[in-house]
């Protein structure tokens, strides 16, 4: 029975907002593991999320990954891509746990304006005026930053630069998105499984040593990875870029509040300058984004 476009718009909806909240609230999580060393919770990360992914893709019957696995190309490109969400989620993991949940924040904020500098540089993809404005306003920001504080901010740098160049590998290659972080994950195994072997044998692991409740959240590492892309995967197909690029606004601002309420992170004044830059930027952008799909259709 097919659905109607009402139906179809409303649960693409839905799963947006699921997938951009997960992603909101992974603070919380990940703080739930603050006892355990950054490098190892992202080891078990990487590995649990191959065992779900692959229940996963055994679930709803995608066997794409074995077509990957036989493409030399892919391969390659899933080796990038597996070395710069892995670094990607070990930085943010060391943030959460090292109290720059703020600074990671304004990483997600710059992200959507980092793709656009990489459209233009790598794609060739032409830069409108507004769109020209925007990042214009995020660079201000980042530079005010770095000069008030004395310091670049590479934590919402080295976040908004991994994750555009990974987004920008996987949208040249033109993979699925759960096959894709499957062979992603497979990749970073081998290291993944040395690095908790050193762990055992020096006697600093944490898995099976500490409590319960580590180990299950370890564990769930698999799930928090995968799902929320899941989600994205049936947003995309179901409501317009446009409203995913709104709702993807929800996942910072979300990481924001946790960090100021819930940890009670730092926000001076130079910090409020220069978020407030980059948000002027993204008004700008987000303004022009509605613009072009309204003369679209």
């Amino acid at each position: 029975m097919l659905k109607k476009p009402g139906e179809t718009y409303l649960s693409g909806l839905l799963y947006a907002l699921a997938c951009y909240t997960a992603w909101g609230v992974f603070p919380l999580y990940w703080k739930l593991l603050a006892v355990v060393p950054s490098e190892q919770i992202l080891a078990h990360r990487v590995i649990w999320s191959v065992f779900f992914l692959l229940a996963m893709l055994w679930v709803i019957k995608n066997k794409n990954f074995l077509l990957y696995l036989r493409n030399p190309r892919i391969l390659g490109i899933l080796f990038i891509t597996g070395v710069l969400i892995g670094g990607n989620w070990f930085v943010y993991i060391y943030a959460i746990n090292h109290n720059h949940i703020v600074e990671a924040s304004l990483g997600y904020y710059i992200n959507p304006l980092v793709n656009v500098l990489l459209g233009v540089i790598f794609l060739h993809e032409r830069l409108k005026k507004p769109q020209m404005i925007a990042v214009l306003f995020a660079l201000a920001g980042v530079s005010w930053l770095t000069l008030h504080i004395g310091r670049i901010p590479w934590v919402s740098l080295y976040l908004a630069f991994s994750f555009g160049i990974y987004g920008l590998l996987r949208k040249k290659a033109n993979l699925e998105s759960l096959p894709g972080l499957l062979i992603e994950t497979l990749i970073l195994s081998p290291m993944a499984l040395a690095y908790l072997w050193f762990a055992q044998v020096q006697g600093t692991a944490m898995f099976l040593h500490h409590s319960r409740l580590v180990d299950v959240l370890l564990i769930l590492g698999g799930p928090v990875t995968a799902l929320p892309l899941f989600w994205f995967g049936k947003a995309a197909t179901r409501i317009p870029l446009s409203t995913i690029g709104f709702i993807q606004y929800l996942s910072p601002t979300l990481q924001l509040l946790i960090g100021l309420l819930v940890f009670h992170e730092a926000f001076s004044p130079v910090f409020l300058a220069s978020f407030g830059l980059v948000w002027i930027g993204l008004l700008i952008y987000s303004v022009s984004l509605i613009r072009d799909y309204r003369m679209k259709v």
